[in-house]
């Protein structure tokens, strides 16, 4: 018998949730492997797409495609009134996806790369800026109009990102392979006191990198939403705050 992979659209996921379980459809694996290796091969010939960017050694070994590993996807469909607007994800492989659960292709760079991008996408701090700009359906452009603070490997605030990010994102053994590369153990972050306690951390980390103080911090925190208060958080990302400022 074939092997059979879910279909994503943007409910299969949420926030520091890689598989709700809501799937758009199943595919065939054989079938869809061959018809995404024909894709991403010939739209590695227009210049504007992010495969042209992919080395030729790369776009002719199938096994390097994007389903067969975990990656960053994220939903297109999003609202400023929702609690988040944008909602992103690490899932995991051998899932494909519809545009409603567009993803990001690394290109370059290292799996740790990727996850410090991970854990600034999925901070307070990332979507605040978003819900500034963006009405209903997320664009590329939407997205190119934030700014990604990046410090370089080595910071030791970034660092604690890659880890903070790594833990909450390798929940089960499906993302063995992947929190081997970022350094990490898997199921670390699952008691829920220990999951919350490390986003609001990583709230921390973020606003750090982007250079903000506490005035801002208060500033998002309070203008976030209309209807959820976040004075409890915002209390507990000013007390990593302070450890990192002090």
């Amino acid at each position: 018998m074939n092997e059979v992979w879910p279909v994503y659209a943007g409910k299969s996921f949420n926030l520091w949730q890689p598989d709700t379980g809501n799937y758009y459809d199943s595919v065939d694996a054989s079938s869809i492997t061959a018809h995404l290796y024909e894709k991403r091969y010939r739209q590695s010939r227009v210049k504007s797409s992010a495969f042209a960017q992919i080395d030729e050694t790369i776009l002719t070994d199938s096994d390097t495609l994007a389903c067969l590993r975990a990656r960053i996807a994220f939903r297109r469909v999003a609202r400023t009134t929702d609690t988040r607007t944008f909602v992103c994800a690490l899932i995991p492989p051998r899932r494909v996806a519809t545009e409603a659960a567009s993803y990001f292709e690394r290109t370059r760079g290292e799996v740790r790369d990727e996850t410090y991008l991970l854990g600034i996408l999925s901070s307070m701090i990332f979507d605040w800026q978003l819900r500034r700009v963006m009405e209903l359906t997320l664009s590329f452009t939407d997205l190119m109009g934030i700014s990604i603070p990046d410090p370089g490997e080595g910071d030791p605030v970034r660092d604690r990102v890659v880890e903070i990010a790594g833990r909450l994102a390798a929940v089960d053994e499906r993302f063995t392979e992947w929190a081997a590369e970022v350094g990490v153990p898997v199921g670390s972050a699952n008691d829920e006191a220990v999951k919350q306690d490390l986003i609001c951390e990583l709230d921390a980390c973020v606003a750090h990198l982007y250079g903000l103080d506490e005035d801002d911090l208060a500033v998002i925190y309070d203008t976030f939403s209309e209807t959820v208060d976040y004075a409890d958080r915002l209390a507990a990302v000013l007390a990593h705050f302070r450890g990192l400022t002090g």
